[in-house]
This record gives structure tokens, sequence and C-alpha cells, in this order.
């Protein structure tokens, strides 16, 4: 089937052509009652493109969006502070702690990652005394990230009802049964600041390409920067921000309990404009660390185990991600090989790419 039916926009960045890609919007108000066509139009994007847009702005929602600006404010302190502050537990684990800007490979060749990036855990922000900074640990601001992290909780586990009941698993078969609020798993908020970087020059740029270890991802970003390969595509292209909406994707983990089924979003960021500073808040549901699966490589592992190995890989040398399992940074999913976008107009309309 077609990944869009819509005609598609093209801009212009570092000198060429690139798509926009098309996203679907689901109702989270809709999926909140359980209509059947918005059961249909969810569970239809995660098998055959792996995101989409959560439209949040009925009353259901609004909260949300409120939740997620009062965190935009406090991250807009936190990377204000002095770096010594900012790392002062460093990375306590992979989901929880601070990574400075060049922790991670670049999103081109020869390049380290060009952002810094905090991590607050859902497990770890309900411990009396949780490794947070000081910069962000008075009691508003743990307030704030309860209330975000309960936000996201909430609207994660409602797409997974939703995609259970479309898919008529039942009792423990449901996909919310393997993410249970009561049981250890890596579940996390990461609040993400990206540097100003030149594509051409920078040697600290972007986010290199990969699938979220997560089973769902919830996203806030109001700037450009996002990339995404859907299936089939024979190339990256941005995602347009949308008001009032959160970008949702999925990841490994659900890709494997639904037996491969569901498609894991190939993604990127890159600098749209070189000269802002950009900010994202993303929400990493993850299943609990003892669930199990048959991930990309036919293993039957946990996905404590599968979170762990990946993470490490993804984090780090070039030379040595070559030397993980295949699948392992892209959870199985295969790029076409690319090719050249010739189209000249800035912003034009084309044909849809086809699945």
């Amino acid at each position: 089937m077609a990944i869009s039916t819509q005609a598609q926009e093209t801009v212009q960045w570092n000198g060429k052509t690139v798509p926009v890609y098309h996203m679907e919007t689901i109702s989270f108000e809709k999926l909140l009652s359980n209509e059947p066509a918005e059961l249909e139009k969810v569970l239809r994007c995660c098998e055959t493109e792996g995101f989409f847009y959560l439209d949040l702005q009925s009353i259901d929602g609004r909260r949300f969006l409120e939740d997620q600006q009062k965190t935009l404010d406090l991250m807009n302190r936190f990377f204000s502070a002095p770096l010594e502050e900012k790392n002062q537990y460093g990375l306590v684990a992979p989901h929880l702690g601070y990574e400075p800007v060049g922790s991670r490979t670049g999103v081109f060749e020869n390049t380290k990652d060009g952002y810094e990036m905090v991590k607050v855990s859902r497990d770890e922000v309900q411990k009396s005394s949780p490794h947070i900074p000081n910069v962000i640990k008075n009691s508003g601001d743990i307030e704030i990230l309860e209330n975000a992290i309960a936000s996201c909780n909430i609207a994660t586990k409602t797409i997974l009802s939703a995609l259970s009941t479309a898919l008529g698993l039942t009792g423990a078969a449901r996909f919310e049964n393997l993410h249970r609020n009561d049981r250890p798993s890596s579940t996390t908020l990461a609040m993400m600041h990206y540097i100003p970087s030149d594509p051409n020059m920078a040697k600290q740029i972007g986010h290199q390409k990969h699938t979220d270890i997560s089973s769902l991802t919830l996203l806030f970003s109001e700037q450009w920067g996002l990339q995404i390969r859907p299936p089939k595509a024979r190339e990256f292209g941005f995602v347009k921000p949308k008001a009032g909406c959160a970008i949702v994707n999925v990841g490994d983990s659900l890709r494997f309990a639904s037996g491969h089924k569901m498609q894991s979003c190939i993604h990127r960021v890159v600098p749209f404009d070189p000269t802002e500073h950009r900010y994202s808040i993303a929400y990493f549901l993850r299943a609990e660390n003892e669930t199990k699966f048959t991930d990309s490589e036919g293993r039957y592992i946990t996905a404590g185990q599968w979170h762990d190995e990946k993470f490490f890989a993804f984090t780090d040398i070039p030379e040595m991600q070559a030397k993980a399992p295949p699948t392992m940074l892209l959870g199985g999913m295969v790029e076409e090989d690319e090719e050249p976008v010739t189209q000249a107009p800035e912003v034009s309309k084309g044909i849809a790419i086809e699945a």
C-alpha cells in the first residue's frame, strides 16, 4: 500500500531538495473513546509507517501540552547552568543522568553528536531522593517532571491499549500488560538541547540515524530538524512540526512484541537552521525489563538485555558499531538504496512514495 496518498512537499536544506513526509494525525480524544475507525487508523499507521501525529488539542489532551511547556521552561534553565552543575551525577545509568555534547557518534561521517541531554527515568523520579542534578531538584521542578512523565505515560498507554484492542488481544496478551507501572523498566523522559551547527563545517552535529529501543516514543518539538526514512523510502525527509500535536513513533520493543508486524521508524536529527538552538522532549515508553521477545537477530531475549546491548552499541565509536550485530542500530529495519532528488523548486508537489 502507499505510505501517503497526498502530494509531497519539499524544502531546500543544505543545498539539496529534500522531501517533507506526510504523516497521519490520530485523535487522542477518539482513542480514549475506542472509536473503531480511529483504532483501525492507528494500527494501520504502526504497521505500515511506524509514525504519526497525536492530536492533543481536546480538553483531554491540553493538560499534556501545558505540562510540556513547563518542562521546556525547566530545560532552558537547566541547560543554561554551568557544566559542573548539569553533570553533578554524570550518566548514572543508560536511562538516567546527563550526557554532554559530543558523547556519541554524529549524524555525518567523522563527526560527534551535536546535543546535550538529561534523562529522568520514571522509576527514579518516584524515589525519595532521586539522582537528579540539584539545579532542577527543588520541589517545584520535581513536580513539573512528575507531571510530564505522568501525562506521557497516560498518552502512550492509551495508544498501547488502542493497538491491543484493534488487534483483538485479550488478557495478558495485551501490549499494556508488558508495561505495568509497578514493574522495573528503563522508561525515561529525555530532554535534549541541540547546539547551533553548520552541516558543512561542524564536527559536532545532529543525532545519528537509528531506531528507538523503546516500545513507543512520544516526541514534543516546536522546531524543524527531525528527519525520518519511511519503509521503502530512498532518502531521509523532514517532519513538519504541527501545533497542538506530539509526534509518535514505534520503537524496536513494540515491533518485536508484535511479532515484527509493526514498523520501527528510522530517524535522525539535523540542523535545519544552523544558527538556532533546538530543544526537544522525548518520552521513551519501554517494556518491563523482564519482558521477553524475539529480537531482530532471532534471539529470544529480555527487553532489558536489548536495551543495554543497543545503548552501548549506539554510544560506541563507529569502528565498534560496525562489529555489533548487523541489525542492532536499525532494529532489523532495512534501508532502500538511496536515490538522488532532482526536483528544483524549493516547495513542490509530487507523487507519494509507494510501499
